[in-house]
C-alpha cells in the first residue's frame, strides 16, 4: 500500500472527496411494547415465524419418546389397549350395543379422533407453565408453544390410523361411503383442540389450579362423549345436548365415515360452530392476557 506525500490526502479520503461521504448504514429495529386491550392476531408475524412452529413440533415429538424402549409404538398402544379395555368391560360385560358393528372397531374408531382431542388439550393446556425458561427469555409467537403439541399429536393420530385398517380387515368391515370426509373431520378436530388448548394454556398460567382441573377435565369429557356408546341409546330429547359437545358431533361423524351408518349432518353443523367459536374464543383470550405471561410465568 502506497504511503502519501507530505501534504497529500489519504486515498480513503481523496475518494471521499471525490464521491461525497459514505451513506450511514443502519439496521432495523424492532421495538416490543404491551399493548392495552384485546389484541388482534399478527397473521404476518405468524408466517414470518413458521418455521419456528415445525421445530418447535418436531422438538415435542422427539422429546417425547426420548429414552423410551418402545418409541413410537406408544402411538398405537394408548388407543389400541383403550379399545380392548373398552370392548371387555363395555362391550362384553355391560353389553353396551354397537349399533350392529363389531365392538372392536366402534370403540376405536370413537378413540382415534378422541385421542388426537384429548393429547392435544392435556400437552397444550400445560405447555406455557411446562416451558417457563423459554417463555421468559425469548420473543416470539407465544401461540406457538400451544399449537406445537397439538401439531405433534397428529403425528401419533397418523400411526394409530394405520392400525384401523387392519382392524377393519381383521373383522371384515368395510369402509363408509362418506370416507371423503376424513380430512375434513381431522381438520375439526384439531381446530377444537387448539381452540380449547389456546384457553386452558392462558388460564393455567394464572390459575395453577388447572394444572390437575385438565386432567379431569378431560377424563369427564370423555364420558360425554359418544366413545363409548352409540348415539341411539341416548333418549331423541337428549340427544341435542350431545350436538353443544363439539366432540360429540365429530366422533359420531368419524364413525359413521369410517365405517358407514347415518351421517347426523345437524349435528355435524352445530358441533363445527361451536369448534370455531372455541377457536376464536381461546385465541382472543389468549391474546388477552398474552403480555402478563413473562411476569407471571
Amino acid at each position: 500500500m502506497r504511503c502519501p506525500a507530505p501534504g497529500e490526502a489519504p486515498d480513503d479520503a481523496r475518494r471521499v472527496d471525490r464521491d461525497g461521504p459514505a451513506p450511514l448504514r443502519t439496521s432495523a429495529l424492532s421495538v416490543i411494547e404491551p399493548r392495552r386491550g384485546w389484541i388482534a392476531i399478527d397473521w404476518q408475524e405468524l408466517w414470518e415465524f413458521r418455521e419456528l412452529l415445525y421445530f418447535l413440533t418436531w422438538r415435542d415429538v422427539k422429546v417425547r419418546y426420548k429414552q423410551t424402549v418402545l418409541g413410537a409404538a406408544w402411538a398405537v398402544l394408548q388407543p389400541l389397549a383403550a379399545m380392548i379395555v373398552f370392548t371387555i368391560f363395555f362391550g362384553r360385560l355391560a353389553k353396551i350395543p354397537s349399533d350392529g358393528l363389531p365392538y372392536a372397531v366402534f370403540a376405536y374408531t370413537g378413540l382415534l379422533p378422541w385421542t388426537l382431542f384429548a393429547n392435544s388439550v392435556s400437552q397444550a393446556g400445560q405447555s406455557l407453565v411446562n416451558q417457563q425458561q423459554l417463555l421468559t427469555k425469548v420473543y416470539f409467537p407465544r401461540m406457538f408453544m400451544p399449537a406445537a403439541p397439538v401439531a405433534a399429536a397428529l403425528v401419533d393420530f397418523a400411526l394409530a390410523t394405520c392400525v384401523l385398517g387392519g382392524i377393519m380387515a381383521y373383522y371384515r368391515v368395510a369402509p363408509g361411503s362418506l370416507i371423503w370426509l376424513f380430512p375434513l373431520l381431522v381438520l375439526l378436530t384439531v381446530v377444537t383442540a387448539l381452540g380449547v388448548g389456546l384457553l386452558l394454556a392462558a388460564l393455567t398460567v394464572t390459575y395453577r389450579d388447572f394444572r390437575y382441573v385438565i386432567p379431569f377435565m378431560v377424563q369427564l369429557w370423555l364420558f360425554c362423549t359418544p366413545v363409548v356408546y352409540p348415539v341411539s341409546i341416548v333418549p331423541e330429547r337428549w340427544q341435542w345436548l350431545l350436538a353443544l359437545n363439539p366432540m360429540g358431533g365429530i366422533v359420531a361423524s368419524f364413525r359413521a365415515a369410517l365405517i358407514g351408518g347415518p351421517m347426523d349432518w345437524g349435528h355435524l353443523a352445530i358441533s363445527s360452530a361451536i369448534a370455531i367459536a372455541l377457536l376464536v374464543l381461546g385465541a382472543a383470550y389468549f391474546r388477552r392476557t398474552e403480555r402478563r405471561f413473562a411476569d407471571i410465568a
